[in-house]
């Protein structure tokens, strides 16, 4: 099992809690739920690979999610690196990206006025 945290707020792997824009994880302390010896390893995500993430499943797998799953989807793809192609890697879409429509929207439009203004 693998557990992902916020690169910017890595407290579970001994970091310095810090600010990020990966909702719903990252509280910035080690919750007292938390059980250390259930996680086989601890996975960094940062929120511009997370947000990137959850970008590109939308365009291109037609999967509109958020942040954190973005930062799963990141953590599902190193591990499958690490254990090869025989490997199955199983992650949780555990939100929807409804609440990021206007922080995606200008992700986008962003990204793409470059691309807008060649033509």
């Amino acid at each position: 099992m693998v557990a992902v945290e916020p690169a910017e707020s890595a407290v579970l792997s001994g970091g310095a809690p810090g600010a990020h824009k990966i909702d719903g994880v990252g509280a910035g302390f080690v919750v007292p739920l938390w059980r250390n010896e259930v996680a086989d390893q601890i996975e960094r995500v940062s929120t511009e690979e997370a947000m990137a993430m959850a970008l590109r499943l939308a365009r291109e797998e037609g999967l509109f999610a958020g942040t954190s799953t973005g930062g799963n989807v990141i953590a599902a793809s190193r591990i499958a690196e690490q254990l090869g192609p025989d490997a199955t890697i199983v992650t949780i879409m555990c939100d929807t990206g409804m609440k990021y429509l206007k922080t995606y929207g200008a992700a986008v439009s962003k990204a793409e006025a470059p691309i807008l203004a060649s033509h």
